[in-house]
C-alpha cells in the first residue's frame, strides 16, 4: 500500500497532475461555508486544498473504503480545520439526501463496481443546484510512440484490459445525465510524458511489459528492444483525461 500511496503521490505532483486537479477544484465553484465531500479520498491529496476553499465555516469530508488510505489521510489532516475523514463506499455513501453542497470523485470511476450506480449515489446526496466534478482517465487514448507500432498497440490495448472501467473517461457526460445531472462543462486534458523516467512511474512502461511477456501478449525479445528504444529517447506517450463538472437538477 506504501507503494500505491507513493504512486498517487507521484502523479499529483507531475505538472499534469496540478495542473488538472487545479482546474477540478476551480470547476467546483467553491465557497466559503460549503460542505464539500471528495469521494475516494485516498491518502488525502486534495482534502487541504478544499478545505482553504470553503474556509473555517465549511467542511471537508473524506471518503475511502481502504483503511490504510484512511489512516493515511487522518494523518496528514489531523490539525487540518474543518477536515473529516470517514469510511464509505460510493455506492452507499453514509450521509442524508440532499446533505452535501458540492462532491467530487478523482480518478477513482475507473475502478468501481457500478459507474452509473456511483455516480446516481453522489446525486442523491448532492443539494439541487449542487455541483460534482470528477476527472477520469480514458485509458483507451493511450499512445506511445516508437517504429514498432504495433508493439506499441499491443503495449497500450494490455495496460486497458488491466483497468476495469477503461473508457469512464468519455462516459462521464452520459453517466451524469442519466443519474440526473445538468452537464456543465466537459474538459479533456492530454497527459503526456516526454521523459523515460516520469513515463515509466506513471504508465508502469517496465513492469506492464513485463506482465504482458507473462501473459503472452509480447515476445520477450520484442519487448526488450521496444524498451531499450524508449529509454534511449525521445519519449512521447500519454493519454486523455477528460474532466467534467455537472449540475444536480
Amino acid at each position: 500500500m506504501t507503494d500505491q500511496i507513493s504512486y498517487m503521490d507521484t502523479a499529483a505532483a507531475t505538472d499534469v497532475g496540478v495542473d488538472y486537479k487545479r482546474r477540478s477544484v476551480v470547476g467546483l465553484d467553491l465557497h466559503p461555508g460549503q460542505i464539500v465531500l471528495d469521494v475516494g479520498c485516498g491518502p488525502g491529496t486534495d482534502l487541504g486544498r478544499l478545505a482553504d476553499a470553503v474556509g473555517p465555516g465549511g467542511s471537508v469530508i473524506g471518503v475511502d473504503r481502504d483503511p490504510l488510505m484512511l489512516a493515511e489521510a487522518r494523518r496528514r489532516h489531523a490539525a487540518t480545520a474543518g477536515v473529516e475523514v470517514r469510511a464509505g463506499d460510493i455506492h452507499d455513501l453514509p450521509f442524508a439526501d440532499a446533505s452535501v453542497d458540492r462532491a467530487r470523485a478523482d480518478r477513482m470511476l475507473q475502478h468501481v463496481r457500478d459507474p452509473q450506480s456511483a455516480v446516481g449515489e453522489v446525486r442523491r446526496v448532492l443539494r439541487p443546484g449542487g455541483l460534482f466534478g470528477t476527472a477520469e482517465p480514458d485509458w483507451d487514448t493511450l499512445a506511445v510512440a516508437d517504429d514498432d507500432v504495433a508493439t506499441s498497440r499491443a503495449f497500450a490495448r494490455f495496460v486497458a484490459g488491466r483497468v476495469r472501467n477503461a473508457t469512464i473517461g468519455r462516459e462521464l457526460p452520459r453517466l451524469c445525465v442519466r443519474a440526473g445531472f445538468r452537464v456543465r462543462s466537459v474538459e479533456p486534458i492530454p497527459v503526456l510524458f516526454r521523459d523515460f523516467g516520469t513515463a515509466d512511474r506513471i504508465l508502469g512502461l517496465r513492469r506492464n511489459t513485463d506482465r504482458a511477456v507473462e501473459a503472452g501478449v509480447l515476445l520477450d525479445a520484442v519487448a526488450a528492444a521496444w524498451l531499450g528504444r524508449l529509454a534511449a529517447g525521445p519519449v512521447v506517450a500519454g493519454f486523455t483525461v477528460y474532466l467534467v463538472v455537472a449540475v444536480a437538477q
